[in-house]
């Protein structure tokens, strides 16, 4: 078999439910959730008044009136309660303690194929969702070759011995690998509120609407859009994976003390070399970034999957 999957203890889902769940969150999120169907995810973000990044998440539908976003783990708690002070006057309610659910990422060549011998016949486009027997897949490539499961464990207490028998055992650092080669920065504990959306390119990888009306920050964000343009931007690096690195290590350039970038993401790979998504300076960027320090090791900077044509 080439195609693998990982429980992903590392992410969470934070659950929404109640009449007024989607309408709530319309009003306090960067994605527009009049377009969310039972087989279709949107990806958003949820921001401070000033257009800080409290959390990403990826939004699904489990059920009648229940709702979830995928997140990291160690910022579910954080969003949960930043977003609690806004939906006290909602009829709906948010959950981060439901441990009911687990999340699995499946990815190859042949991962459809297995999936659908599981679950159901994947929707194929990306973000595509389809819901059966106590399983909610997504899809979140184009190609077919990536998918996140949303197990509810009560309806299917053995869906992780399911999964071992058609497909190949992997890790949840392979998964992460996977997400920063495909230029999706994510929100850790140690980044949050640090950026504005665009220096995460969610204005280029679908995370932001800019028709849907306002919603919390919504003013910041909508002004570097039509007046501006981010001083940072996300980007493709490489370093040595035996350098500890993690989420918002600041970046230097070998002449100033002064930071010019913050690294987001970073993953090891088996030959130990580390890919990572930092945010950084187009200066920055050009002078050489260093890790750390000025005196830091360099960064190989990559090539993401996306141009940058907003700049």
């Amino acid at each position: 078999m080439s195609s693998q999957f990982s429980l992903l203890p590392g992410e969470a889902l934070l659950h929404i439910s109640g009449p007024d769940s989607l309408t709530f969150l319309q009003g306090q999120t960067t994605c527009d959730t009049r377009q969310l169907r039972a087989g279709h995810a949107l990806p958003g973000a949820f921001c401070t008044p000033q257009g800080r990044v409290v959390c990403d998440f990826l939004l699904s539908q489990l059920g009648d009136e229940h709702f979830a976003l995928r997140m990291r783990r160690d910022i579910s708690s954080h969003a949960a309660a930043t977003l609690g002070k806004y939906i006290v006057f909602s009829h709906a309610a948010l959950d981060s303690a439901n441990e009911d659910w687990q999340i699995y990422g499946c990815w190859g060549p042949e991962a459809a194929e297995r999936l659908e011998a599981l679950v159901a016949q994947p929707r194929g486009a990306r973000f595509g969702v389809v819901a059966d027997k106590g399983v909610v897949l997504v899809q979140l490539d184009t190609d077919g070759e990536q998918f996140e499961c949303y197990v509810d464990t009560r309806a299917r207490p053995r869906f992780g011995e399911e999964l071992a028998s058609h497909l190949e055992a992997g890790s949840e650092s392979a998964w992460r690998r996977l997400q920063i080669l495909a230029g999706l920065g994510r929100i850790e504990a140690p980044t949050i509120e640090q950026f504005v959306p665009q220096m995460l390119n969610y204005d280029i990888t679908g995370h932001i609407s800019f028709n849907k009306g306002c919603y919390t920050g919504q003013e910041v964000v909508a002004r570097l859009h039509y007046r501006g343009r981010p001083k940072r931007r996300l980007y493709l690096a490489r370093f040595d994976g035996k350098i500890a690195a993690p989420a918002g290590t600041e970046l230097y350039t070998s002449d100033t003390d002064q930071s010019v970038g913050n690294l987001v993401n970073a993953a090891v790979a088996p030959d130990g070399a580390a890919v990572a998504l930092i945010v950084a300076t187009a200066a920055g960027l050009a002078s050489g970034l260093r890790l750390g320090t000025p005196e830091g090791p360099a960064l190989e900077i990559g090539e993401l999957p996306y141009a940058l044509e907003h700049d």
